[in-house]
């Protein structure tokens, strides 16, 4: 199980993924479930955050004449 919290959004999907598939199979030991289960927790926290870090990118686009992008406008301001 890898660093969750610098995980790419594309890696993040592609772990929970495979902690899922481990999960519905259920052959794991109930220990080692628990353990997937608090890392697909961390799994979706993240993908949840890299979400919305890109929505809010989106919503900053700066629109030009015809609604086209011209920029990008700073996340805190």
């Amino acid at each position: 199980m890898s660093d969750v919290e610098n995980m790419s959004f594309e890696d993040a999907i592609k772990e929970l993924e495979k902690v899922v598939g481990q999960l519905e199979r259920g052959d794991v030991a109930l220990d080692e479930s628990i353990a997937l289960y608090e890392h697909g927790a961390a799994l979706k926290a993240r993908c949840e955050a890299k979400l919305k870090e890109a929505e809010e990118k989106v919503a900053k686009i700066t629109l030009g004449e015809g609604a086209s992008p011209v920029g990008t406008a700073p996340l805190d301001g």
